[in-house]
């Protein structure tokens, strides 16, 4: 059977760059294995996007 292991990341959208640093650290995630899921926004106060990725867990990591 499958099993998967989840990570949530927030990020901030209080400069312009944002999206450009938000975009390079999932790429860097994406080569860890990890996979987005879902992404929550809100425009209230410039909170920004919270990430929830989840990637497949294997033997070495279970027991990690």
């Amino acid at each position: 059977m499958k099993t998967f292991e989840y990570d949530i990341l927030s990020f901030p959208m209080t400069r312009k760059t944002s999206l450009a640093d938000m975009q390079a650290s999932l790429n860097v995630k994406g080569t860890e294995g990890w996979e987005v899921v879902s992404i929550s926004s809100s425009e209230f106060a410039n909170v920004g996007h919270t990430v929830f990725l989840k990637r497949e867990t294997t033997p070495a990591r279970a027991t990690a």
